[in-house]
């Protein structure tokens, strides 16, 4: 993507590779510091690199590592060659097609593949893998081939890909008017009080790590967050942890992650938001090794896309695909089922 705004005279075969805007109450802060805190994959040493390559700009200026950054400043990030992203090379990758026609293809993604290639992800994510199998994707509005919405690198599950621009329009618009239908397991720790409910919140960036999302309550919400609703049913209670059905009414960014952080019940194993700690349970040795054991078999958040369900773009037909939990998180359940019965009761 070029930058539309030059930086200055000279710089017009730069191409932006990251842009932030700093909030109306950043503190002053070195901007490698500050870059630290919102670029995934990435050490001081090459940010201070690019700094002193004259490759970062606050307000369209280059500057230096020690530069304070300030509220509303726009900070960017410039180089000589486009994204790696936007390099996109086709990969002869396995697909688990769930359903496809003329105008989508539904793929059951697994845990540990990225959706779209990214910073420090330039090969081997589901894009590279639709670019393969099918010619002529659709362009998103980000330039993405084929993608209506997506799911972490760690969360297994359903996909809906547009293959005509007819398909992503439709789609598109569907997501945007929350019609589609988007159900989630999750393994979480502790025991949920209610059997159901709904959880409501502003999310946004966390103000002090940016590789994580969080609530803002009162007077921040509007300002920091976008409305977030999760809809969550209990399924089974483990003792320490429970396995809960999630429908999104919204799609935030690590929606079901924060929601459920919010309420006290992080999802198990989920590293980023802190759940690969034990957050309930004894101090016994043996239990510890216990859910170690436990982190072992499913060494990812536990959270599975279930079910999707959308309207066809063509035929108005609703159509509702529903993939089976995979074996990583079924291990992961069957131990904390055996321990429940054995140990708890």
């Amino acid at each position: 993507m070029m930058n539309s705004n030059e930086p200055e005279e000279g710089n017009d075969d730069l191409y932006e590779h990251f842009r932030f805007v700093a909030d109306k109450g950043q503190q002053p802060l070195r901007v490698d510091k500050y870059l630290m805190n919102r670029i995934e994959h990435v050490t001081r040493n090459k940010i201070q690199k690019a700094a002193t390559d004259g490759n970062i700009f606050v307000n369209n200026n280059p500057v230096k590592s020690n530069y304070k950054v300030k509220a509303n400043d726009v900070v960017t990030v410039l180089f000589e060659h486009p994204p790696y992203e936007f390099l996109l090379t086709p990969e002869d990758i396995p697909l688990d097609i769930i359903y496809e026609d003329e105008q989508v293809v539904v793929v059951n993604k697994p845990a540990g593949m990225v959706v779209h290639p990214g910073h420090g992800n330039y090969s081997g994510t589901l894009i590279n893998a639709l670019t393969f199998h099918f010619e002529n994707l659709p362009n998103n509005s980000s330039n993405r081939p084929g993608l209506v919405h997506r799911i972490d690198k760690d969360t297994s599950g359903l996909l809906v890909i547009a293959k005509t621009e007819e398909a992503m329009t439709h789609l598109a618009k569907q997501f945007f008017n929350k019609s589609t239908e988007r159900e989630y397991v999750a393994l979480v720790w502790g025991n949920l009080e209610e059997d159901n409910g709904t959880i409501e919140g502003h999310i946004g960036r966390h103000p002090k790590n940016r590789l994580q999302n969080t609530v803002f309550e009162g007077d921040d919400a509007d300002e920091k967050g976008k409305p977030a609703i999760t809809h969550y049913k209990v399924l089974e209670r483990l003792g320490y942890v429970t396995l809960v059905s999630c429908k999104l009414e919204t799609g935030r960014t690590h929606q079901i992650r924060v929601h459920l952080k919010y309420i006290g019940h992080t999802l198990f194993n989920d590293e980023r938001y802190g759940g690969h700690e034990i957050l309930k349970g004894t101090h016994f040795t043996k239990y510890k090794q216990f859910v170690e054991n436990c982190f072992k078999v499913l060494p990812r958040q536990a959270l599975h896309a279930r079910t999707l369900g959308f309207e066809h773009p063509t035929t108005g037909k609703m159509l509702r695909f529903e993939v089976p939990i995979p074996d990583d998180m079924l291990a992961c359940l069957d131990k904390w089922r055996n321990y429940s019965q054995h140990v708890i009761e």
